[in-house]
């Protein structure tokens, strides 16, 4: 496919003298995804902003985290990032795939990051997916006249090393106290103990860790509080779960669908989730709290059940962990809440990052990080703990890993079909073999997931508050 028609134009017309360079593709002969092709070459890319005056064009490389704020700050403005519909109305009007790293490709006041001007040769994003504009920086710099060139970015690697876990209270600590001014309580006990847990949580809690609990004791609490009983016996009903006839009562839910430890872990999530309110803010087109956690719940789900039975980790477990994989995101809201919306902002802004990375950049830890210590605090299980804080990296190997993987990996495909924040990027074969699972099986579980949306979307709104 050849480069976008304007694209072509604006280099011709500057009589800029550029290469193609087309995508790499891995061993199965595939095309690397765009966000990991662009990081991995270190290429410009472009993102779109506006107000109510005009949009902007912002360009600035792969490999770093635009600051939203510095843009504002040098055109004093209140820009933001555009919204999906427009963006997409962006790409059919001008025939493109992304937008391209060019200065006034669009017409549009174009600022560019001036560590750019750093490199001897350039890669740009051409808007074709498929490959790149390969320029030096002499040629680059003709396209630069009537562009502001300063400083807009912070390099994205340190911002996604994760940190040692003796580190986390520390940072955590660190983190609050260097809050204060915002009326940030000062003891992170205080802080992340509030509200408290629900007593439906604390009892299900000590349930879990009750030897001799059975059937009896989990229908009794589920009953004593109508709104998580009314949604046990709607998730079973579901038809995602092709229960035979109706679901009478929680003990027949437990009985007849769910089970017992399905049943215990599903409780748990929701118990904690509705703990903490949810933002009113966030990212725009991010999935609903809610809906994030079922599909990814859903999604572990299938990948356990491909893994060999003697590999196979707790499916309870694994099926909570990914029902609390983002708690940390309610957490952030509730005790950073200035720094939420601009955590909304740099996300919309920076599609390329991580939330974790934008986190750090803008506190100093993580979502994950605040998220796992909580629930030590609040005793839950070593696998939920580990796996919430090792999410993010699929090399992690300490016990309870099986856990962190299978969020991790559950989150990698789904956003290769469009579904979560953050970049596409090649998953390495080497987790599946750890997980001892094929690609073509994790696949499976995917397409099935996506099959079965219109339920689960039935069940997540079920989950949220007011329904």
């Amino acid at each position: 496919m050849p480069v976008p028609t304007n694209v072509e134009t604006l280099l011709s017309t500057q009589n800029i003298h550029y290469d193609l360079a087309a995508a790499p593709v891995d061993k199965d002969d595939r095309p690397l995804w765009h966000d990991e092709h662009l990081r991995k070459a270190g290429a410009a890319r472009s993102v779109l902003l506006q107000d109510n005056i005009s949009q902007v064009q912002v360009i600035f490389s792969a490999d770093s985290l635009l600051d939203i704020e510095a843009v504002n700050r040098h055109l004093n403005r209140q820009l933001r990032a555009l919204s999906d519909h427009d963006l997409n109305q962006f790409y059919e009007t001008h025939q493109c795939q992304s937008i391209p790293a060019l200065p006034q490709v669009a017409g549009l006041l174009t600022l560019v990051d001036k560590t750019l001007l750093d490199k001897d040769d350039l890669l740009l994003d051409s808007g074709d997916e498929t490959q790149l504009i390969r320029v030096d920086s002499t040629q680059f710099q003709q396209t630069l006249t009537d562009a502001i060139v300063c400083e807009l970015s912070t390099p994205l690697d340190p911002l996604e090393n994760e940190s040692d876990t003796s580190q986390d209270s520390e940072q955590v600590e660190g983190a609050i106290r260097g809050f204060t001014q915002l009326r940030i309580k000062q003891r992170l006990e205080e802080t992340l103990e509030l509200p408290p847990l629900s007593d439906t949580a604390q009892r299900i809690i000590k349930l879990r860790v009750d030897p001799d609990a059975d059937i009896s004791d989990l229908a009794q609490i589920v009953e004593t509080d109508p709104s998580l009983a009314a949604q046990v016996v709607s998730w079973a009903a579901s038809p995602y779960y092709s229960a035979p006839g109706k679901i009478k009562s929680i003990h027949d839910a437990i009985v007849r669908v769910l089970g017992f430890d399905m049943v215990l872990n599903l409780a748990l999530g929701l118990a904690l989730g509705k703990s903490i309110s949810l933002p009113k803010d966030g990212p725009e087109s991010e999935l609903p709290y809610w809906q994030q956690s079922v599909y990814i719940a859903a999604t572990i789900e299938g990948l356990v059940t491909a893994i060999p039975r003697e590999q196979r980790p707790g499916f309870g477990m694994a099926y909570l962990t990914g029902l609390l994989h983002n708690f940390g995101a309610l957490v952030m809201a509730e005790v950073f809440p200035p720094h939420y919306s601009q955590y909304c902002r740099l996300s919309e802004a920076n599609p390329h990052a991580s939330p974790q990375a934008i986190e750090r950049h803008l506190l100093g830890i993580s979502r994950d990080q605040i998220a796992s210590m909580l629930m030590e605090m609040w005793g839950m299980p070593e696998e939920v703990v580990v796996g919430l804080r090792h999410q993010q990296n699929p090399s992690y190997q300490g016990e309870n890993a099986a856990y962190a993987k299978l969020v991790y990996l559950a989150k990698a495909l789904l956003r290769q079909h469009g579904i979560g924040r953050g970049p596409k990027h090649s998953i390495p074969d080497a987790l599946f073999t750890e997980l001892g699972l094929s690609r073509e099986k994790a696949e499976t579980t995917v397409q099935h997931v996506l099959e079965s949306d219109e339920d689960l979307q039935h069940i997540a709104s079920t989950l949220s508050p007011g329904a």
